[in-house]
């Protein structure tokens, strides 16, 4: 395709995944406040049968479209995120949401070591330095010496997750898949939730009219939404790169944190965030470094 063509197509890819991060950055406050009541995973199954059923009265026929390579290929990739979720929430039990999104940024550090090792693509040197700059502002974000309590363990196996999620995108993500394609996933995430649920605590109904309305926003604007964006955005973006411009969700959580949760406004705050965003610029700007293979049905 003409780089005329691809280039307006990428911009908003862009745009609507900066919007996406705005989104999730605002979710951490909200899920540590709803799990303080609510059991995490009939919380999490709400959430993401909220967010798979919403899409599929939109395009009722969509779902049973894909075909069988693909929802496999939904399967997996909805197993992946609910392994991301339910670790990171359990998470959010023991670590403030702060600290939980900083540290679920780190998916940023993992996506190009695994795109390297499952897709087997050479990763540029413009965007090691990208994924170098980004990390160390996570780390002047998120670091208070080197201890690591179990909160902030769970939240690493999410961000390993999240960065896993990323790389099955950019394999099998197609324009033409995507929705049915999150369909799948959210709703694979959904069921994984609901089976586990018994095992935590119970499958119950949100005891406050307040959850119901954390669970709607979170299953319509920060699930269905966002998964849609992320997966159709993946079609037009190397994963390296949609790592990195992901990496403003922890910057929007801090902001968040002190504009909503009353977090103090550090250097180390403002040092951090100047480093994501020059990060996010310098994969925007510079060579595509991930070329994304087609998908291609067996």
């Amino acid at each position: 395709m003409p780089a005329t063509t691809r280039r307006p197509v990428g911009a908003i890819a862009v745009a609507l995944l900066l919007i996406v991060t705005a989104i999730w950055g605002g979710t951490f406050v909200v899920v540590h406040e709803v799990i303080r009541h609510e059991s995490v995973l009939s919380f999490l199954a709400w959430r993401f049968w909220v967010a798979g059923l919403v899409l599929i009265a939109i395009r009722p026929r969509a779902a049973v479209a894909l075909s069988a390579t693909g929802r496999r290929q939904g399967l997996i990739l909805g197993a992946i995120l609910a392994t991301g979720y339910i670790t990171q929430t359990f998470g959010l039990k023991f670590a403030t949401p702060t600290v939980s999104g900083f540290i679920t940024g780190l998916f940023v550090v993992f996506t190009p070591i695994l795109t390297g090792v499952i897709l087997g693509r050479h990763i540029s040197i413009g965007a090691w330095a990208a994924v170098a700059l980004a990390t160390a502002g996570l780390a002047a974000l998120s670091l208070h010496g080197f201890a690591i309590g179990r909160g902030e363990l769970l939240t690493v196996i999410a961000a390993l997750s999240f960065a896993s999620h990323i790389v099955g995108l950019a394999a099998w993500s197609t324009a033409a898949d995507a929705y049915a394609l999150t369909i799948w996933q959210l709703c694979t995430t959904a069921m994984i939730c609901t089976i586990g649920a018994p095992f935590f605590g119970g499958l119950q109904l949100p005891h406050s009219g307040s959850s119901w309305m954390a669970i709607a926003f979170l299953g319509v604007a920060a699930t269905s939404f966002a998964f849609l964006v992320q997966t159709w955005a993946q079609v037009h973006l190397s994963p390296t790169r949609t790592a990195v411009i992901l990496t403003m969700e922890p910057t929007f959580a801090g902001v968040f944190g002190v504009t909503v949760g009353g977090d103090a406004l550090t250097w180390r705050v403002l040092t951090g965030g100047l480093c994501i965003i020059t990060a996010m610029y310098l994969a925007e700007l510079g060579p595509d470094s991930v070329v994304v293979p087609p998908h291609v049905d067996s």
